[in-house]
């Protein structure tokens, strides 16, 4: 009985999740609330949730104060140069592009949250994809897959809800799955390479300043080069000659350029302002010292000379005190992202309920007892592998709620059986992920193909291979460096 109902509440979450019937903290309370009255336990219901606080605890810390502490990393510009740098370099070659589109969703995913990663990377690449008329659908699958790499940062998610839901510290999962996941992001910078040069013979190469956009007399818009001195539209491929180009004629609120223009100005044109350059929060004159200070966190995390909480704790009060030092602009900072931080704050402590109930009414013991006994012997002691290619799948087709909190802790009391340590499940848990992000259910995907003005459908059916393969390579690697 207790396998039923362990198996129809986790069943109940997940269709009530994806049919966006109830909200993840809503379903994370409820749902196991009501089951654990249906099991017979109502009156231990406290004690569950209470216990699996204490557990959690640490992991929310941890969230709610890296949330905070990169937040106000972006809002006081340590991001910016970083975006000019990759703009300068990406010119309009389509190979340097494309690979600097990997580069900069790669760098602004450390802040944890996809939605920032993507409105930072489309507002600073969408310009120039199209003035070289590039592929849009190139630009959301590569930065998509980069970030999915990169949210398995302990603050990103994904190894949050794995701690959460086995009771682990989320740097023994991250910290040993560090190289496997550097030749995952590896496998989206050769993938962001081959896709350019894709572009790149397709369309030709042109230095920024021949890829001005200019509207004709009849609105069509076109590039303008400095090749045999006559209009390219559709391509923008160099076709060579003596002639000069004109300039632009303009758009609304682009300012007119010359084709023979230097790029001293490139960064001043309306659609390269990535964040706003004359927001009252940067703090230029404090740049090295973010950058050292972010530098220092990221060192201390991995060589875990301090538990995560506590570095990020220490991170953000150090961060906001010196680069705000006034009271109200600290308060301000704190609120702008208050929204983010009791979202995924407020999402842990609900899974106290969840997991809570689960294994305090002893439903999560019997359903793994049900999945040991349909596991072949001879592939028990690989749950590992098994937990690994199962979340390609599973994490594109349910939320990351349903999989950690719902899934990974059966598969993890299937491998115990086996000999198979729950870090382990963890960290083959987390293998996913690049093809996770392109999933319906990540809201952070909209974010992407709605700014980008591509259709869902269309980076579907562009992303999913690639995403599945650097998971796979991924998976490869983790089990080649003995981490799983």
């Amino acid at each position: 009985m207790l396998t039923i109902l362990g198996f129809a509440m986790i069943a109940t979450f997940l269709v009530l999740i994806m049919m966006k019937k109830v909200s993840p903290i809503a379903a994370l309370v409820l749902i196991p609330a009501l089951f654990c009255v249906l099991v017979g336990k109502g009156a231990h219901l406290g004690d569950y949730v209470i216990e699996g606080i204490g557990d959690l605890a640490p992991t929310a810390a941890m969230l709610m104060f890296a949330i905070v502490y990169f937040g106000v990393m972006i809002d006081v510009g340590l991001f910016d140069p970083i975006v000019r740098m990759i703009l300068r370099f990406a010119k309009a070659d389509p190979l340097r592009i494309v690979v600097g589109t990997a580069l900069l969703a790669a760098i602004v995913s450390l802040d944890g949250d996809g939605s920032t990663t993507f409105m930072i990377t489309v507002s600073a690449m969408y310009p120039l994809y199209k003035r070289l008329n590039m592929s849009l659908v190139v630009m959301t699958g590569v930065a998509a897959t980069a970030n999915g790499v990169m949210n398995t940062v302990p603050w990103g998610g994904p190894t949050a809800r794995a701690a959460t839901a086995l009771k682990l510290d989320a740097s023994d999962i991250f910290v040993p799955m560090i190289p496997a996941l550097a030749v995952g992001l590896l496998a989206v910078f050769a993938l962001a390479y081959v896709l350019g040069r894709r572009e790149r013979k397709r369309l030709g190469y042109l230095s920024l300043d021949e890829a001005v956009e200019a509207t004709t007399t009849t609105g069509e818009k076109v590039l303008v080069g400095t090749g045999d001195g006559k209009n390219t539209t559709g391509t923008a491929k160099r076709t060579g000659g003596t002639g000069t180009g004109t300039g632009g004629t303009g758009t609304a609120g682009a300012p007119t350029k010359g084709a023979t223009g230097t790029d001293e100005d490139d960064d001043e044109h309306e659609g390269f302002h990535v964040l706003d350059p004359n927001r009252k929060t940067l703090r230029p004159k404090l740049y090295w010292f973010n950058a050292g200070l972010t530098a220092a966190l990221l060192t201390a995390m991995i060589m875990q000379w301090m538990p995560i909480p506590v570095l990020f704790i220490l991170g953000a009060a150090l961060a906001l005190t010196v680069n705000f030092p006034h009271m109200p602009d600290q308060k301000a900072r704190i609120a702008a992202h208050a929204e983010n931080v009791l979202n995924v704050s407020g999402m842990v402590f609900a899974a106290a309920v969840f997991t809570g109930v689960l294994q305090g009414t002893g439903m999560v013991d019997e359903m793994a007892k049900t999945v040991v006994s349909a596991i072949p012997d001879w592939m028990g002691p690989h749950m590992a592998l098994v937990t690994g290619v199962m979340s390609i799948p599973f994490t594109y087709f349910m939320s990351n709620d349903g999989f950690y909190f719902g899934i990974v802790p059966v598969l993890a009391e299937a491998g115990a059986a086996h000999g198979i340590s729950p870090v382990e499940i963890a960290r083959a848990s987390l293998v996913g992920q690049p093809l996770h992000m392109s999933s319906p259910l990540v809201p952070a995907v909209y974010v992407l193909v709605g700014m980008a003005k591509v259709e869902f459908g269309d980076h579907t059916r562009f992303t999913v291979k690639w995403a599945a393969l650097t998971s796979l390579v991924v998976l490869g690697a983790g089990f080649l460096f003995g981490i799983l």
